[in-house]
């Protein structure tokens, strides 16, 4: 196909495509001739993938460009590969607010909830830096009765990666992209609906009767 039938069939610019071409986040088509090229169903898929990174996911093009890296690598181990994801697909609107001292009081909060947990989590991790940063954060920016909910948060976190890993098929491919687009996709689908509860919640709150 043309590229203004890819486009077509994307709904996306052919502007925006030749830019997804010159930046690498699509593959070259085949070479017509100097000027022209022909393209297949999978350029349809990758471009689709692109926009649903940065418009769905909300991701800047170097992270989508992260996600892609990872996508198209074979994992030594699953432990390894999901760690590559997590930090290939962080959102903008995540806090990376790290601490300035590993050992200070934030750092020891997150590891001993992962221990009071019993996760198996590698000590090592930078989503455990990011966490004492995030907590930090959080701390200083007011949030009350932080240590009380901080479990019950690591619960329903818990709850909702048992639900990413029962979406992962089984064969390689489609696992691989599974990890690495759910990811960065089911991130806002959780936040949206952590919002909607709170809504529930607080007209549940409001409208029962005193006791």
């Amino acid at each position: 196909m043309k590229i203004s039938e890819l486009a077509r069939r994307t709904d996306v610019p052919v502007p925006t495509l030749k830019f997804y071409l010159r930046d690498g986040l699509l593959h070259p088509g085949q070479s017509l001739n100097r000027t022209q090229a022909s393209y297949d169903d999978s350029h349809v898929e990758r471009t689709r993938l692109v926009r649903a990174l940065t418009e769905s996911a909300g991701l800047d093009l170097a992270a989508v460009r992260a996600v892609l890296a990872v996508l198209e690598q074979q994992p030594a181990d699953w432990t390894q590969f999901l760690g590559q994801v997590q930090l290939a697909s962080n959102s903008p609107h995540e806090q990376d607010d790290r601490p300035d001292d590993a050992s200070d009081a934030w750092s020891q909060q997150a590891h001993e909830l992962m221990a009071e947990l019993g996760w198996r989590i590698d000590p090592g991790s930078p989503l455990i830096t990011r966490l004492a940063g995030q907590l930090r954060a959080a701390e200083q920016g007011g949030v009350r009765r932080m240590p009380d909910s901080l479990r019950r948060w690591a619960e329903s976190a818990r709850l909702a990666a048992q639900a990413d890993l029962a979406t992962v098929p089984d064969d390689p491919v489609g696992a691989l992209r599974q990890v690495v687009v759910g990811t960065a996709l089911i991130d806002p689908v959780l936040a949206t609906l952590r919002r909607l509860a709170q809504q529930h919640e607080a007209v549940t709150s409001l409208s029962a009767p005193p006791t």
